[in-house]
């Protein structure tokens, strides 16, 4: 075993293909609804990292309930596999499956394998190998995890001296910098993530009427009241003028709703006006399309703020 996660689950694929067989391994991720292959050793399938599929349709979701053994060498024998989703769309005739947990034994995805044609009764025997392959899989991904709040805590670190003077805030470069650290660390593991845009509505009106005095005091209660609703993993930034960006790490659509509302109401206790818009990390979603997607909204509720006014 390599002492990557990336590197050990490629590797461990490609030992399990020579000895096993088998069209399709994969390492993957569950989040939700959503089943993330994160790597895959393909042979016939054309199943890609990064793609997504339905986990209640899945083999390995039954798996995980106990309705089918984890090596299944004629599916069409295994009722609960058999009568799976997924079957209906492409050709399964063998499968093999053991979960990926976290250390506190929530699951975090599998280690799996299909092919088209049922295999012979013997690989039974090398269950204990592929349950041990998962275990140790899963041993090495936690050590990862484990460790990313330190390398971020690093990472912040390294962009100090890209900071906005006036809010202590990062400016648009240290944004820039920590999207694309988090952006590796979201293909990687599968993370989901939230970027929010903040456009103040009253600079401008405070900067012409009170001073540019008065200007600076609301841009530094604005950084106040988002420093105060993140958490120290989190990034906030000045974007430049009245704007801010807001990125949430490993942070579901439940998480971010509830997030977004303390935004909305930290923000009003600090006599801050704002136009704000969120979007998500996803599948499919990168996080400078989440930002592109989360600007947009922005600027919609900027628009609508005015039309009401």
């Amino acid at each position: 075993m390599m002492n990557d996660f990336a590197a050990a689950s490629k590797a461990t694929m490609q030992f399990l293909r020579q000895r096993l067989g088998f069209k399709l391994w994969m390492v993957t991720r569950t989040d939700g609804k959503d089943w993330i292959v994160l790597f895959a050793d393909d042979h016939g399938y054309g199943v890609k990292a990064g793609q997504v599929y339905s986990w209640a349709e899945t083999l390995c979701s039954r798996m995980i309930e106990g309705q089918g053994p984890h090596i299944a060498p004629d599916v069409a024998k295994e009722p609960g596999y058999a009568q799976a989703p997924i079957t209906d769309k492409i050709t399964v005739g063998a499968y093999v499956g053991v979960p990926l947990r976290r250390a506190d034994g929530t699951l975090f995805g599998t280690l799996c394998a299909i092919d088209p044609e049922p295999q012979p009764e013997r690989i039974r025997e090398d269950k204990d190998m592929v349950v041990l392959m998962g275990e140790l899989l899963g041993g090495l991904l936690e050590a990862e995890l484990a460790g990313t709040e330190a390398v971020r805590k690093a990472e912040r670190q390294d962009v100090d001296i890209t900071r906005d003077e006036l809010t202590g805030l990062y400016n648009r470069r240290g944004w820039d910098m920590l999207m694309v650290r988090e952006e590796e660390r979201c293909r990687r593991y599968g993370h989901l993530a939230c970027v929010v845009s903040i456009d103040l509505d009253d600079l401008k009106f405070y900067n012409d009427t009170q001073g540019y005095a008065s200007g600076d005091a609301l841009l530094i209660r604005c950084s106040k009241a988002l420093k105060e609703v993140t958490r120290g993993s989190d990034v906030v930034a000045r974007m430049g003028g009245d704007e801010f960006a807001m990125l949430m790490v490993e942070c579901d659509y439940f998480d971010a709703q509830a997030m977004l509302l303390r935004v909305q109401e930290t923000l009003a206790g600090y006599d801050v006006r704002a136009s704000i818009g969120m979007a998500m990390r996803k599948p499919g979603i990168d996080l400078e399309e989440a930002l592109a997607i989360a600007d947009a909204e922005m600027y919609r509720a900027k628009r609508s703020r005015k039309v009401l006014n």
